[in-house]
């Protein structure tokens, strides 16, 4: 259904500049100067403004940067990833971290933050799941309106990102992810259209990896009919950096600002595009409408001379951290007390893992360690490393564990730090598994073996395997909790703070569990999603399989008790909404906060749907003995599914569940309604596609399933790519070839000098540089690789050594 186009008025302002340009000017508007600038037209008054990273806070460079995190930027107040401010389940609290953000941006003059991502988790080795919020779309959708609402009541733009099917780092720059229609929808997209209808964006970021055969930056499906004609997006796009393929198509599309700037390589393509008729005049001024349009409005939103409360900020930084940990297990040894006598355990109390790696690396104002705030907080303590974060083999791991052990002999309290280093998962690479270090997880068993009173505080950015969890009474998760992450760990600790985190994704019991454990990353050249819409929660339902931690899985120091469940009527017609009540009692003795959700089941004759859906979450505050209600409104379009047969969402007449509860394991009130909507035809795959129907544990779904699932043909796997090679190729596919050794070879130690060998850096520039199409070495290397070297290695992996010489000593383009 195409929504009706909302005014902008920015559009309006811009038209009247766009007359008065040049083609010349208005081609030069389709990149950046740099890679954080867009360009100026002095002649028309029109300023340059400068974009900046950071999902979870600003990362302004000092001079004229990268976009991989390597160089120095100012300081900033670095908040919790988005996978702990997922766990919240707060959307006023995402408002503020926001508003936050945006006043940083206010004061050192950045107009558009590049944030949130909320890709969607499909699998948990994906390196950069701790940028996004969730395996489910609600909530991603959510909280990422909420952020977005907080950063631009300040003025300053947010970046939605990325847009779409971005969900692995291996091959992500050229990888074709192959997606139905209806998982397309429902579950890669629903969160990205949520956002733009609730929070209208200033940009929405595409992202490298091609969608169903074609690179996002030059799909007309994805940023012309479904983000502007079928949403109603009046927006910028802008893409990813270095993500642009073919520049004229992607005007042609849609695509409107390239970043980072590139000298005008792909510029000048657009103008012999143009020449040749292939760009109209038409195409051109649409796509620099909105690049003015968002210019215009970053300008006349400045506020110069703006300074923010950096003591205010920080302390927004515990509250976030404090309210996104999540008690994963507790018989009873917390909360402690300051009169105890505490052993701290691991070098991750000392070097906490407090944010991810690569382009949302932040230099926080100030960062409270763990061991610090404990130190400061219980009169005795006494602390041991444990264990290493660094490779350099310096420290004797036989030692650091026994004195660990010792240290923790007879204390009334253990708190154990562990998780993942930062060398474990990074933007650039995924991970291979879900292990945590094997010397941590025998630290573990060894002091829990001489103490039983240990609590272990996990920190990292994704689920983790968890052998040891028997042997410990207490998991404190903290995932990445920000430059406040210590104070934050001493309050959940001590009870001056109630933990009401829970999970926003399964945590599995094996990695073989995951849904997408056959699929991922894919081939050379193409990733299946074949579990379609059976992600996350809505598999591990679907077959009955358990799981280590549900989705929504969260303890506290109270206990609730759910109460009743009340709906304003029983039948729902077509363009009505149901209100649903849920009542909840704090039956403890201690304040705290319970996140209700609403989950909505429906049997269906033809079409396969999960066993439950998450339609919805509510917070409330309660004190001991006292009862609260939320309340929830919901269209009868949200109960439905996508329907491939029509091309729109569609709830088919009949009885509907709601059921709501403390998290998806545990949802003990339920009341029924009745969608009396009209018949539609709708997919009946039982004989085409019977798995999905039919769906058991750890069975891989026949690719001839999935295929007819798609509608589709699909490219036949590819498991090594030889020669011809070309600019669509990368390093990493050259890797059988003598010339691609030798070149991989100069790429790690490069990436090793570049990095200055700083731990999870040096991985991620490597595989940066690796899995770098060769054609976006040259748009994205303001020079430093020029043409005529990208068509030099062609011509030496091809073989043809001698014109790859001469080319190379003449510099030939």
């Amino acid at each position: 259904m195409k929504q009706k186009p909302k005014e902008n008025q920015w559009i309006q302002k811009a038209e009247e500049l766009v007359a008065r340009m040049t083609t010349e000017e208005k081609i030069s508007l389709l990149s950046g100067e740099d890679t954080w600038h867009t360009k100026a037209i002095p002649r028309l008054g029109l300023d340059s403004i400068m974009v900046s990273d950071g999902p979870h806070g600003l990362r302004k460079q000092l001079d004229t940067g990268d976009n991989l995190g390597i160089g120095e930027s100012v300081p900033a107040t670095c908040f919790p990833a988005a996978v702990t401010m997922a766990c919240s389940f707060d959307p006023e609290l995402l408002s503020r971290m926001g508003q936050a953000m945006g006043e940083e941006c206010l004061q050192e003059q950045v107009s558009v933050i590049l944030g949130p991502g909320i890709n969607h988790k499909r699998d948990p080795r994906c390196g950069r799941n701790f940028e996004y919020y969730s395996e489910d779309p609600v909530v991603s959708g959510t909280l990422g309106s909420a952020l977005v609402k907080g950063i631009q009541s300040t003025g300053v733009g947010a970046s939605v990102k990325h847009f779409a099917a971005n969900n692995q780092e291996k091959r992500r720059m050229t990888v074709d992810a192959r997606v139905d229609e209806r998982t397309l929808h429902e579950i890669y997209l629903k969160a990205f259209r949520q956002v733009v209808d609730e929070a209208a964006p200033m940009t929405v970021m595409c992202s490298y990896n091609r969608l169903n055969g074609e690179y996002n930056s030059e799909n007309k499906t994805l940023l012309t009919e479904i983000l502007r004609e079928q949403w109603g997006y009046e927006g910028m796009v802008v893409s990813d950096w270095g993500a642009v393929h073919d520049r004229a198509l992607g005007v042609q599309s849609g695509m409107d600002l390239e970043m980072p700037g590139n000298r005008g390589y792909n510029d000048n393509k657009v103008a012999k595009a143009l020449r040749e008729g292939r760009v109209s005049e038409k195409e051109l001024d649409n796509v620099v409408l909105r690049v003015t349009a968002m210019i215009l409005q970053c300008i006349e939103k400045r506020r110069d001379g703006f300074h923010y409360d950096a003591d205010a900020h920080h302390a927004l930084a515990a509250e976030c951290a404090r309210k996104g940990a999540v008690l994963l297990k507790n018989e009873g040894i917390l909360p402690g007390n300051a009169d105890q006598r505490i052993a701290i355990i691991g070098a991750l109390a000392e070097r906490p893992r407090y944010q991810g790696a690569g382009s949302s690396k932040i230099h926080p104002q100030k960062l409270d360690t763990p061991l610090d705030m404990c130190r400061r907080e219980w009169n005795e303590v006494d602390y041991a490393a444990g264990y290493s974060l660094s490779f350099s083999g310096k420290s004797d791991p036989e030692t650091l564990r026994k004195e660990a052990v010792e240290k923790a002999k007879g204390k009334d309290l253990v708190v154990l730090f562990a998780g993942l280093p930062e060398s474990y998962e990074s933007e650039g690479f995924d991970r291979s598994d879900i292990n945590m270090p094997e010397d941590q997880i025998r630290l573990i068993r060894e002091v829990a073996a001489i103490n039983p009173n240990t609590a272990v505080i996990l920190m990292g950015g994704a689920p983790m395997e968890l052998p040891w969890i028997d042997d410990i009474p207490a998991v404190l998760l903290m995932y990445l909790g920000g430059e406040a992450c210590g104070q934050a760990v001493a309050d959940l600790l001590l009870g001056r703070a109630n933990p009401c985190g829970k999970l926003a994704e399964t945590w599995p019991e094996r990695l073989e569990d995951v849904p997408s454990f056959p699929y991922f990353p894919g081939d050379e050249k193409t990733v299946e999603y074949r579990e379609g819409i059976f992600s996350g929660y809505r598999y591990y339902d679907k077959v009955d399989s358990p799981v280590r931690f549900s989705f929504g899985h969260g303890l506290s120091y109270t206990t609730f008790e759910y109460q009743s469940i009340e709906t304003d009527k029983e039948h729902i017609g077509k363009d009505e909404t149901v209100t649903i009540t849920v009542t909840v009692e704090n039956t403890g003795a201690m304040e705290g906060e319970e996140t209700v959700f609403l989950y909505s089941s429906h049997n269906s004759e033809k079409v396969f749907l999960p066993k439950k859906e998450l339609r919805g979450f509510q917070k409330l505050n309660l004190a001991p003995g006292e009862q609260g209600s939320v309340t929830f409104e919901l269209s009868v379009t949200e109960l439905g599914f996508y329907n491939t047969e029509i091309h729109e969402w569609y709830t088919e007449p009949g009885r509907y569940g709601l059921l709501a509860g403390p998290s998806g394991a545990n949802l003990p009130l339920c009341r029924e309604i009745t969608a009396e909507t009209a018949e539609r035809p709708v997919p009946d795959l039982r004989n085409a596609s019977p798995v999905y129907y039919e769906m058991k544990k750890r069975t891989e779904i026949p690719r001839d399933q999935f295929e007819r699932l798609t509608g589709k043909d699909l490219p036949e796997p590819v498991t090594r790519i030889s020669r011809p090679y070309c600019d669509e190729h990368t390093l990493e596919n050259a890797r059988h070839n003598l010339i691609g050794k030798l070149l991989l070879l100069y790429v790690d130690r490069l990436a090793a000098k570049v990095s200055k060998n700083e731990e999870g850096q040096e991985g991620m520039m490597a595989a940066a540089m690796k899995e770098m199409p060769l054609f976006a070495l040259v748009s994205s290397g303001e020079d430093m690789f020029p043409e005529y070297m990208m068509k030099t290695i062609l011509d030496l992996l091809n073989g043809h050594y001698l014109r790859g010489i001469r080319r190379c000593l003449r510099g030939e383009k």
